[in-house]
């Protein structure tokens, strides 16, 4: 899934998301009607052409967006909750419904008029879900058509600077940790080995993080004759949860993914960097002097767009590299 999908998932403590109304913010019951007969009237719409399907399926994502972004906090104990009890969301399964059964298994942490806020958000993204699936079927390859406002610059998503918004370099924070496999880790070392690294940021349950690490691992296959490699940061596995830590092995090996994954302390520099994310998942590429290059790219490097932002941040730091 796009940026627009992730984005919505706004990192609080542990997820930012982020990275893409059915409710509004508390006693505008004015704008939450509003946002309920504009995704009715969306999902309504029957496009004509795969222009008019790609508009509306980007119309729609936004439309998610909404209803993540109004409720963030409550979203937030959803996706915690997500942790604990869910490894990873299957291929093919309803986005709404997998939320569904997330808020029913934590009723619980939730006051009634929560769950209520909770329970007809979901129940409006499965219905949003519905209709991109068959605007799919309909018209193939309308999901992946760039638009714009797919990409959302450091500044205006909250981010640490990139060097482009500086006249001074940003460092990535220095880290010791392990990879899943609970080999040492230290960044001084992964960086200055590597012409290029490319550090994804993601989450097991997050949809349109699974759905990129394909691509991330032929982009792992292409760096390494460039001299660098992909590393994938899951923030669930923050600290070394082992269950955190199996659960992302398991998405990883179904995925057929090779490239390293590492985890840190959360009260680390490196661990409040990531917590400070505004969406997953998102990718920084930093040169071989442990530099940030660039701006991060929000949201999955699946679209020609996007990767095309990204191999320029790439070519960008190979050649800080051999400067």
């Amino acid at each position: 899934m796009k940026l627009s999908k992730i984005a919505a998932l706004l990192m609080l403590p542990v997820l930012a998301l982020t990275l893409a109304a059915c409710s509004a913010p508390k006693g505008d019951v004015k704008d939450a009607t509003s946002g309920d007969a504009q995704i009715a009237e969306l999902i309504a719409q029957k496009p004509s052409s795969a222009e008019e399907a790609a508009e509306l399926y980007q119309q729609l994502l936004q439309k998610e967006n909404e209803i993540f972004s109004s409720d963030n906090a409550l979203w937030e104990k959803v996706f915690n909750a997500a942790n604990k009890d869910s490894a990873m969301i299957e291929d093919g399964s309803n986005y709404g419904d997998f939320l569904l059964k997330t808020i029913d298994g934590a009723k619980d942490e939730f006051t009634a008029d929560e769950l209520k806020t909770l329970k007809a958000g979901a129940q409006q993204i499965k219905e949003i879900e519905d209709k991109l699936e068959s605007l799919e079927k309909e018209f193939p390859g309308c999901g992946s058509t760039p638009s714009a406002g797919e990409s959302v610059d450091a500044s205006t998503a909250g981010m640490t600077a990139g060097a482009n918004a500086s006249s001074e370099a940003t460092k990535f924070p220095s880290f010791t940790g392990k990879d899943l496999d609970g080999n040492d880790v230290n960044s001084d070392e992964l960086f200055s080995k590597n012409k290029v690294t490319v550090m994804n940021f993601w989450f097991t349950t997050c949809k349109p993080c699974v759905g990129e690490l394909g691509d991330l691992e032929k982009l792992n296959q292409e760096l390494a004759e460039k001299g660098g490699q992909v590393v994938g940061v899951n923030s669930f596995t923050l600290d070394g949860n082992k269950g955190e830590i199996a659960d992302a092995k398991d998405v990883l090996s179904k995925k057929g993914v090779t490239y390293k994954n590492i985890w840190f302390k959360s009260d680390s520099e490196a661990g409040k960097f990531t917590s400070n994310l505004f969406s997953f998942p998102t990718t920084y590429v930093i040169d071989q002097n442990g530099n940030i290059v660039g701006d991060p790219i929000v949201g999955a490097i699946s679209s020609a767009e996007q990767r095309a932002a990204l191999n320029k941040l790439i070519d960008q730091a190979i050649a800080n590299s051999e400067q």
